[in-house]
């Protein structure tokens, strides 16, 4: 099994990185320390380049004795602000917390513990093991910006597991939304708004006409957004200029580009009542994606916490993460609770237990034998 006292111990060392999203450096060059101790040569790829970060992806593959195919395992280096020292407290019942001034980067240091543990576990052991492929992602938190960089070509496994979800160890997802946000820029045209207010054209009130049709809240399996609108430049002036952002999460990808398309005519229509223009941008950040609970890398999943006495908690989650990518790429997978809670907000936990519940279910998971 795993050794308690060096997980906590990497868990503390872990979260002590300042690693905000495109500034995940330190933990990355540390990671891969751990893993050059192990023998496992590993590749870092050109992503940060790419999205103007400091740190690319991490992957590795280990090469197993076990006449199987291989499974990734999947965690990501970033954590939300606010992160920038950290500090964690033990409490005497083993709960595990920040200081109260910052998130306690559980999400997702938790996720990479238990994978790097388990890795030092299975070379401990001299087990046979079945080969494994590792992948440490870099800014998934802005909606798996780095993931998205990825050589897909590289990866032999079909099948995956991605430690990166809230709640007690047992629970997985196998079902996640398409996440679909956009910007609309309202053009109007400015003027004194004192002396000739009849030559502009009001470029706020034709968003916030458009914010007025478009349907928030939840729409059957879909939810609808508007999170941000900022415009105009001061009090006596007409404004020309509105911004306006929003969000669509659906389980049915067709259905978000559907509801995109609606509120697109809803914003172009307030746009022409007023005599303004607009121009809409939509970015796909997720795509929805649904692994059969019958599929094997779910019933690997519960044998494995079956062994370990953990109680299994299939269900789906409206967040995205790295594996909607995976799957995208043809890769069947689930995303696995990691004893995170309270994730993004300075009330972030875990505890002991849990983090060795996640190490031994890693390490359960690499053991196993079932196809």
């Amino acid at each position: 099994m795993t050794n308690r006292d060096r997980l906590l111990i990497l868990f503390e060392q872990l979260i002590a990185f300042d690693s905000p999203s495109y500034g995940e450096r330190e933990i990355c060059d540390f990671i891969k320390g751990r893993l050059a101790d192990l023998g496992i040569a590993v590749c870092e790829d050109g992503t940060a380049k790419k999205i103007g970060g400091n740190c690319g992806n991490l992957y590795a593959y280990v090469d197993g004795a076990l006449n199987l195919p291989p499974l990734l395992f999947c965690a990501h280096m970033d954590t939300v602000e606010p992160s920038r020292g950290k500090q964690m407290r033990i409490a005497a019942d083993g709960t595990i917390t920040s200081d109260g001034k910052t998130v306690l980067g559980a999400d997702d240091c938790a996720g990479i513990a238990a994978i790097l543990e388990a890795l030092t576990a299975v070379a401990e052991s001299g087990r046979p093991h079945r080969p494994v492929e590792i992948l440490f992602t870099v800014a998934e938190e802005p909606y798996c910006v780095g993931i998205q960089q990825f050589d897909f070509s590289k990866l032999r496994s079909k099948e995956a597991y991605v430690f990166d979800l809230t709640g007690p160890v047992g629970g997985a997802a196998y079902q996640a939304p398409t996440i679909l946000s956009f910007e609309a820029i309202f053009t109007g045209r400015s003027s004194h708004a004192g002396f000739a207010p009849e030559k502009g054209i009001h470029a706020v009130k034709a968003a916030g006409a458009a914010v007025a049709q478009i349907p928030c809240g939840k729409i059957g399996d879909t939810t609808v957004n508007i999170g941000t609108i900022s415009g105009g430049t001061a009090d006596n002036i007409v404004p020309d200029r509105c911004t306006l952002t929003g969000e669509i999460r659906s389980f049915s990808d067709k259905e978000a580009h559907a509801q995109f398309d609606e509120i697109c005519n809803i914003m172009k229509g307030a746009a022409k009542d007023y005599g303004a223009a607009v121009a809409i941008q939509g970015t796909a950040n997720c795509t929805a994606y649904r692994t059969n609970p019958v599929h094997s890398a779910v019933q690997r999943f519960e044998s494995a916490c079956s062994r370990l006495n953990l109680k299994v908690d299939l269900g789906k989650t409206f967040g995205g993460s790295d594996n909607n990518h995976l799957a995208l790429h043809g890769i069947n997978g689930i995303v696995v609770a990691t004893a995170m809670n309270n994730c993004h907000s300075c009330a972030e936990y875990t505890t002991e237990q849990e983090l060795v519940n996640a190490a031994n279910l890693a390490l359960a998971l690499m053991l196993s034998e079932d196809l």
